[in-house]
C-alpha cells in the first residue's frame, strides 16, 4: 500500500491557514539506540552550522514514534529515531492526525548484544539458549509447553556455568525489544521443529510461543537508558544486559558482549552479515515540519554526508555499522530529496 496520497481537504486547509512556528530548535525523539548517532551529529550541526543545536531526546522507538504521529504543529516532534522499522499501524495513527508525509531514512546497521562484565567469564550462547533461558513457555519435550522452569544457566545447557539466570534488558516500548524478539527468541524457537511447523499451521500461536518474555523475574526490565543497563552490570558480574552494539563499543573496558552461535560481537562481523542479532537502524521525518522548522533540511544533508555516516565518518567512531556505498547513495537521495514513506 502506497502512503504517497495528497492532502486531506482539511489537512491542507490546516497548513495554509496555520502560521509559521514560533519554534526555531529541530525536536528529536526516539530510540535509545540510534540517540548516541543522533545526538553527536547534533552537536557537530550546531557546532558548524548557525542554526540551533537539535534538541534529542530518548524515549524508545514506540514512544517516539507515538509523539511523532500525534500531529502536525509547533508542539510537535520533527524528526523520531527507531531502531526498527515504522509499523503500518503508526503510519495509519500518523495519518489520522494529519501526519500524511513521511520521510524514511535508513541509516545503518547495529548489532544487539548480550553483554556481561569483564570480571565474569564470557558466555558463549546459541540462540536456542537465548529462547530457552528467556522464554515465558518452553518445549516440555513431547510437542508441548510449559512455564519456564530453568534458573541457572546450565540448566538451559550443560556446557553453560552455574550462574543464575538475571538479564536486563528493553521493555515492550523499545525498538530493540521488537528486534530482540524477532532475531534472537524466534530465531531460537525455530529451532524445535515442531514449533517452526506452528507458524503454518497457526502463525498467531507461533508468535506468542516465540516472542514472549518470561515475568518471573530471570527478565527484568530495565527501561530505555541503555547507560543504566552497563552500570548495573558493573555492579553486578553475574548479570546480562541486552543493549545496541555502540554501547559495547564505548563501554568495552567494563563490559563484554556474548559470543553468539560461534560469531562475536564485533563491528566487522556484524558488517558482514555473520552476526545473527543484527537490524537496520532509522529515523523519520515530517515533511509537513520542513521549511517550518528551521535547519531541517541542512540537518538532514549532515546526517547523510560522507564523513557523517561513511565508512571512515565519524558516527562509525561511535559503533554504527555502514550501509554499503551503494545503498548510501541511494538513501541520501531519497532523504535529502525528501520522498515520502512507501510501505
Amino acid at each position: 500500500m502506497s502512503f504517497r496520497s495528497t492532502l486531506t481537504t482539511a489537512t491542507a486547509l490546516l497548513l495554509i491557514t496555520a502560521p509559521a512556528m514560533a519554534r526555531d530548535q529541530i525536536n528529536i525523539v526516539g530510540s535509545s539506540t540510534v540517540f548516541p548517532f543522533s545526538t553527536t551529529v547534533a552537536e557537530r550541526f550546531g557546532k558548524s552550522t548557525d542554526f540551533k543545536t537539535p534538541i534529542v531526546e530518548s524515549t524508545g522507538s514506540g514512544g517516539g514514534l507515538k509523539l511523532f504521529c500525534a500531529g502536525v504543529g509547533e508542539k510537535f516532534p520533527d524528526i523520531t529515531n527507531a531502531s526498527r522499522r515504522i509499523k503500518s499501524s503508526e503510519v495509519e495513527l500518523c495519518a489520522s492526525n494529519g501526519v500524511t508525509e513521511i520521510v524514511e531514512a535508513t541509516i545503518g546497521f547495529d548489532g544487539i548484544v548480550l553483554a556481561n562484565s569483564t570480571k565474569a567469564t564470557q558466555m558463549n550462547l546459541t540462540l536456542r539458549d537465548i529462547f530457552l533461558a528467556l522464554a515465558k513457555d518452553v518445549p516440555a519435550g513431547d510437542g508441548t509447553t510449559q512455564p519456564n522452569p530453568y534458573k541457572t544457566w546450565d540448566q538451559v545447557n550443560p556446557d553453560l556455568p552455574a550462574v543464575k539466570i538475571e538479564v536486563l534488558g528493553p521493555p515492550p516500548t523499545s525498538g530493540t525489544r521488537d528486534a530482540f524478539a524477532e532475531l534472537a527468541m524466534e530465531g531460537g524457537c525455530k529451532t524445535f521443529d515442531w514449533i517452526k511447523a506452528l507458524k503454518k499451521e497457526d502463525k498467531p500461536a507461533y508468535k506468542s510461543l516465540c516472542h514472549t518474555l518470561r515475568e518471573d523475574g530471570a527478565y527484568i526490565e530495565a527501561g530505555e537508558n541503555d547507560n543504566l543497563i552497563v552500570q548495573k552490570l558493573q555492579a553486578n558480574p553475574a548479570a546480562i544486559g541486552i543493549f545496541g552494539y555502540s554501547f559495547l563499543e564505548q563501554n568495552s573496558d567494563v563490559v563484554q558482549g556474548s559470543i553468539v552461535n560461534g560469531v562475536p560481537a564485533e563491528f566487522e562481523e556484524i558488517a558482514a552479515g555473520n552476526y545473527l542479532i543484527a537490524r537496520s537502524l532509522f529515523f523519520y521525518v515530517k515533511k509537513a515540519h520542513v521549511g517550518m522548522v528551521p535547519g531541517i533540511e541542512e540537518f538532514l544533508a549532515e546526517f547523510t554526508a560522507e564523513d557523517t555516516w561513511g565508512d571512515e565518518g565519524y558516527l562509525a567512531d561511535k559503533g554504527l555499522i555502514p550501509l554499503s556505498a551503494a545503498e548510501r547513495e541511494s538513501w541520501a537521495a531519497k532523504i535529502n530529496g525528501l520522498a515520502p514513506l512507501d510501505m
